[in-house]
């Protein structure tokens, strides 16, 4: 058996090799784009494609040939769409879901294998990293399951992507929206939260709240 791993993220660089050792069998891990086509699946023959983390639009040609599985960070339908770990934690939560969900036409719409709860505290790098360790545990399941999907209850409600501008911590007015929006984009590819001046740039990671003080480190570059 050979399934296939998707993901752009340094934090799954070691999923194909854990799954390889805890299911036996062929694990490849694609981490570009250029390495995701027809053909190059075609010549793998994978019996899942897992989707933990991808920028870009699965093309219908690999969809509808391959059992493809995306993990979003929502209790879907809630939450379907873009920058979901920020905008749950923008809007106060602290426990979400990661939805194993079959990869179609509409976004984050497909039918779910199933659902583990995740918690929100931390860096988005920590946060990112327990998702990480959940989902191989899902993978797992499905694969020495053989589970079938089911299609999605309830209405849904749609995450928009991030814009860079919301980074922007001058609008925040409370030490724990700032916590919140500091930490919530500590992490490599993502835009730190900031604040301009005439002549700089300010960046700011590895927040702390200490009581009515707000601790991080800051980088400061010429604008």
């Amino acid at each position: 058996m050979v399934n296939v791993i998707i993901s752009e993220k340094s934090w799954h660089d070691g999923v194909a090799n854990h799954m390889a050792e805890s299911c036996g069998g062929t694990w490849i891990h694609i981490k570009d784009k250029a390495g995701l086509t027809a053909e190059t699946l075609a010549a793998i023959n994978p019996t899942y494609v897992f989707i933990p983390h991808w920028s870009h639009i699965i093309d219908k040609e690999i969809y509808e040939n391959y059992n493809c599985i995306i993990f979003h960070m929502t209790d879907v339908p809630y939450g379907r769409g873009g920058s979901p770990l920020q905008n749950l934690i923008a809007r106060g939560h602290t426990h979400t879901k990661i939805s194993a969900i079959q990869c179609g036409k509409g976004i984050d719409s497909g039918d779910v294998y199933l659902k583990c709860p995740l918690r929100l505290n931390g860096t988005a790098r920590e946060i990112l990293e327990r998702f990480t360790t959940i989902i191989e545990g899902m993978i797992y399941t499905i694969v020495t399951e053989n589970l079938t999907p089911t299609p999605q209850e309830g209405l849904p409600t749609i995450f928009r992507r991030r814009k860079k501008d919301q980074s922007n911590i001058a609008p925040v007015e409370s030490l724990d929206k700032l916590y919140d929006l500091v930490r919530m984009l500590d992490c490599e590819g993502y835009p730190a939260a900031f604040l301009n001046t005439r002549a700089f740039h300010i960046e700011f990671r590895e927040a702390m709240l200490c009581a009515d003080e707000l601790h991080a480190t800051v980088i400061i570059r010429r604008e």
